[in-house]
């Protein structure tokens, strides 16, 4: 949990610097204040929706929309004022944060297209970052700024608080994700890295992709010993642990949706496949030793 010194001199609120007066170019619509962000829209209130809430500091007001029924059960206790809206409602705020699935941007933005005001910040918070922002190109009028963000953690990350954890910036359109990135940094600590949305798939492919592939493979073998457990297999468990009860679509955008992923899983399922036969040739030479199969194996057998 952050410091209570740390939120008494971090404020999301708007002050009289910078903010300049649009309304001239749009007399009958509102203009978001380039300082404002105490006033959030939250669309998709899944475990990273519910993460901003137990974080966001006391000053602001989040706006809540989810339309999954379930989402209603899921609202808990925050620091911030917290509130289930309508989509309207939500995407009215000078700052729109997508934490849906990444599959859903495209269709998320024609939905609040109408309701955006001139100035106002909308991000998303995916494991992915080229089919999002480019879903947020071609589908949000271009008054709004846009970013891509990505939080380099999750709720079991984070439980402990955000100091250290580190959030990756996607620039696209505006200037005012960089005030936003300043503001996480100061209030919560947390690390902020820039990166074109490109970049940012291209390393994660290796990061991300592998990780859950890798742990997905591993929580699906018969036994996990813990009583002889060496201090390299205990933490190859806890990577396992930390990403293996994540949400379905988290594992979809990360193993589909990134454009440079499927050249990693190729690269790594041929190693895979070559050692794999290596030690079938090298074990079938040996004679003193009786390989015994998995109980799966057995029981199929």
């Amino acid at each position: 949990m952050f410091a209570p010194s740390a939120v008494s001199d971090f404020s999301f609120g708007s002050d009289a610097s910078g903010c300049a007066d649009a309304t001239s170019a749009a007399p009958d619509v509102a203009v978001a204040s380039p300082a404002d962000f105490s006033r959030i829209g939250l669309i998709g209130f899944g475990a990273f929706g519910r993460l901003i809430a137990r974080y966001a500091p006391a000053g602001v007001r989040l706006l809540a929309h989810d339309a999954a029924p379930e989402a209603a059960d899921a609202y808990p206790p925050a620091s911030c004022s917290l509130s289930r809206v309508s989509l309207a409602e939500a995407a009215s705020c000078p700052l729109v944060v997508l934490a849906a699935p990444v599959a859903a941007t495209a269709t998320i933005c024609r939905q609040i297209a109408p309701w955006l005001r001139p100035g106002t910040l909308v991000v998303d918070v995916g494991s992915v970052k080229v089919q999002p922002v480019a879903d947020m190109v071609a589908n949000l009028p271009a008054h709004v700024e846009i970013a891509g963000l990505h939080p380099l953690f999750g709720p079991q990350s984070a439980a402990d608080g955000l100091a250290g954890l580190r959030l990756v910036v996607c620039p696209v359109r505006g200037r005012r994700v960089f005030r936003l990135a300043a503001l996480l940094k100061a209030g919560f600590g947390l690390e902020t890295q820039f990166a074109t949305p490109d970049e940012h798939d291209r390393e994660m492919a290796m990061v991300q992709g592998v990780t859950h592939m890798v742990a997905r493979l591993v929580a699906s073998l018969d036994e996990r010993p813990t009583r002889m457990a060496t201090r390299s297999y205990a933490l190859l468990m806890q990577a396992v642990d930390m990403v293996r009860r994540d949400n379905p679509a988290v594992f979809d955008a990360i193993a589909l949706r990134n454009p440079f992923v499927a050249g990693v899983q190729e690269q790594f399922f041929e190693a895979a496949v070559a050692l794999r036969d290596d030690l079938a040739a090298r074990r079938a030479a040996l004679t003193d030793v009786e390989p015994q199969p998995c109980a799966r194996v057995a029981a199929a057998s």
